[in-house]
């Protein structure tokens, strides 16, 4: 079960191991990490489980579809890390990978 560490916008971490094959947003939420909301239960349809992937880390994560994309222009202050950790299905390879959420989701 790979490791990931989430980290708030005030620098506190929080490592968490997620089965594989289960969203990043949905490893964060069963471990009541706060700062990913998940609103929507992971049907990418608010917005709220925002974070940022760092370069090293994006190609794992593949690309971000029409409909996600259409989501983030909603987020709080996205740039070109930014994705939707509800999108996002954790993989063996993603073993110690650490996603920054923004100050804010809303």
């Amino acid at each position: 079960m790979p490791t990931i560490i989430y980290i708030e916008d005030n620098g506190t971490e929080h490592e968490v191991d997620v089965p594989v094959g289960t969203s990043v947003m949905q490893g964060a939420v069963n471990h009541l990490v706060p700062g990913i909301e998940g609103d929507c239960g992971g049907l990418c349809a608010c917005g709220t489980c925002h974070v940022y992937v760092p370069d090293a880390w994006r190609a794992l994560c593949g690309e971000a579809d029409e409909l996600e994309q259409g989501m983030l222009e909603f987020a709080y202050d996205v740039n070109d890390s930014s994705r939707l950790s509800c999108q996002i299905d954790v993989t063996e390879e993603m073993e110690g990978m650490r996603v920054q959420m923004p100050a804010r989701q809303y």
